[in-house]
């Protein structure tokens, strides 16, 4: 009787980082903590939309801070 081997899982795979589907992180955010994530280049938003981002997060936080 052939018994078919397992392959070889490396000790350290456990180790590597899961990745994360942060699209799919943000729509929970908003769902269930009505906390809104978005980038002020999202290209899913239209001009109007994205310079009320930018003033928001302006106004906010501050302007941009490069260096």
């Amino acid at each position: 009787m052939k018994i078919p081997t397992q392959p070889y899982r490396c000790p350290l795979a456990r180790l590597q980082p899961q990745t994360t589907d942060l699209d799919a992180l943000k729509e929970r955010g908003w769902r269930e903590r009505r906390v809104l994530v978005v980038g002020a280049d999202d290209e899913r938003l239209d001009f109007v939309e994205r310079e009320i981002v930018r003033r928001i997060g302006e106004r906010l936080y501050g302007g941009r801070r490069d260096g």
